[in-house]
């Protein structure tokens, strides 16, 4: 933090609510439970933890919960750094392999997670009583690190049990062996609210001997909405032959305002939430309408355009819950929210743009048609010159000399928000779509 280092890198949208609890917590040495509603970075915010751990650690070699060389706390270590002293053979492990996790199951076992008499040991002669008879569970054997347990209502609340003494204490129980295992560990783990008292519940002790809750969120404003599609989203389409395809930076707002208007829609669940993959999977799909009218065309640079965000609707209705109410309606309901959205965008992008020469044009010479499968410069040749079309693209940062296909993404932009304004007539056919006055 004195250095000015990036300490959670990849988190977008939390610095100035999430983080600091996150580094208060930290400092104090305190388990932390993130709560918050699908998709909202909390399983990639626990794993950008390991990066705050000493990159190489000196272990016991062969030793099972990782015993520090100078403090062993198995009775198998003890015994060998008794007999070998200095002589005693260390191991080094990265960071990397000091990181446990389990997803919370109802078949869950107190023996996945904190361990259990192992038969084979046994079987090799070992007496019962022989603490050397246990088999670690994924807790122990990531001593020395740091242990996420995701979805933690879900685990039995018998199974629950097992964790207050590894959260208080520090040390583990297995059966009937006296083992006192003083586990140097963080404990972290991950619910949602609406889970944290209906689907399960995390037992009232357990929730105690947590040191910090920490409530998470989805993207406050649309610049990290926005950063967090850029970042998560897959544009590049490596090793295609028709080369990554390029979504305007137009059309990538229009996706993160969606995205909040869904999020804020009162047909919408609210208690399930609107994942950030929404957004992520809208813009891939986008992008991939873009590059299937490049193949099917010829088109030498696939650009997404305005006709592009239709597919969107059946792309994401998978990933919103919706009130009863609303059945039947969902592909109405967003539908609409997609044309706001790009209303909205059209209104922050060409605001105070003279729009009169494109209006003309179709006052003048008629309809234009364009669709799915209609390439950019077929587009831009069946709209012609238009006076202030310069403008319009330069509001948009894109220069229509050097790519045809973005000059026809800002053009259709402006097209489709005139519509919205009421300033131009709209009719959708099947895979075609007819602007005109």
């Amino acid at each position: 933090m004195a250095g000015g280092e990036i300490r959670f890198p990849g988190i977008i949208g939390f610095d100035d609510t999430v983080l600091p609890q996150v580094e208060r917590a930290l400092l104090a040495g305190h388990d932390i439970v993130f709560l918050g509603e699908r998709g909202q970075g909390k399983t990639r915010l626990i794993r950008t933890l390991v990066g705050l751990l000493d990159e190489w650690t000196p272990v016991v070699a062969g030793c099972e919960i990782n015993d520090h060389p100078y403090a062993p706390v198995c009775a198998r270590c003890r015994l060998l750094l008794a007999e070998l002293g200095d002589d005693t053979p260390v191991a080094w492990k990265h960071r990397s392999e000091r990181f446990g996790e389990k997803l919370a199951t109802p078949d869950t076992s107190v023996g996945d997670l904190i361990g259990d008499v192992d038969p084979v040991k046994v079987a090799q002669g070992r007496t019962l009583g022989d603490p050397e008879t246990v088999h670690y569970g994924l807790i122990p054997r990531t001593n020395r690190g740091i242990f996420s347990v995701n979805e933690l209502p879900d685990l039995a609340e018998r199974i629950q049990v097992s964790l207050l003494n590894v959260l208080e204490e520090r040390d583990i129980q297995v059966r009937g062996y006296i083992l006192r295992l003083p586990l140097d560990l963080f404990l972290i783990a991950s619910a949602n609210p609406e889970d944290y008292t209906n689907r399960g519940r995390i037992i009232t002790p357990l929730k105690d001997r947590f040191g910090a809750e920490v409530r998470t969120h989805y993207p406050l404003r649309l610049d990290d909405e926005l950063a967090l599609i850029r970042q998560e989203a897959v544009l590049d389409w490596k090793g295609s032959p028709l080369g990554a395809p390029a979504v305007p930076e137009h059309l990538l707002e229009v996706v993160a305002r969606f995205t909040r208007l869904v999020r804020d829609a009162p047909q919408v669940d609210r208690r399930s939430g609107v994942s950030a993959r929404l957004s992520v999977a809208a813009a891939e799909t986008v992008a991939a309408s873009a590059v299937r009218r490049a193949a099917l065309t010829g088109e030498d640079v696939p650009t997404a355009r305005v006709v592009d965000l239709a597919a969107i609707i059946p792309a994401v209705r998978g990933k919103i819950e919706f009130d009863q109410l609303e059945e039947g309606r969902e592909d109405e309901i967003l539908a609409h929210l997609l044309r706001r959205a790009i209303a909205e965008t059209f209104r922050a992008r060409l605001a105070g743009t003279d729009l009169t020469g494109l209006q003309r044009r179709f006052e003048t010479e008629g309809p234009v048609e364009t669709g799915d499968l209609v390439p950019a410069a077929e587009l831009l040749r069946r709209v012609g010159p238009v006076p202030g079309l310069a403008a319009i693209l330069a509001k948009l940062d894109v220069d229509g000399a050097e790519a045809p296909g973005l000059a026809a993404a800002g053009l259709e932009l402006a097209m489709e928000g005139l519509h919205l304004n009421r300033r131009l007539a709209k009719e959708e056919l099947p895979g075609r779509t007819v602007y005109g006055t």
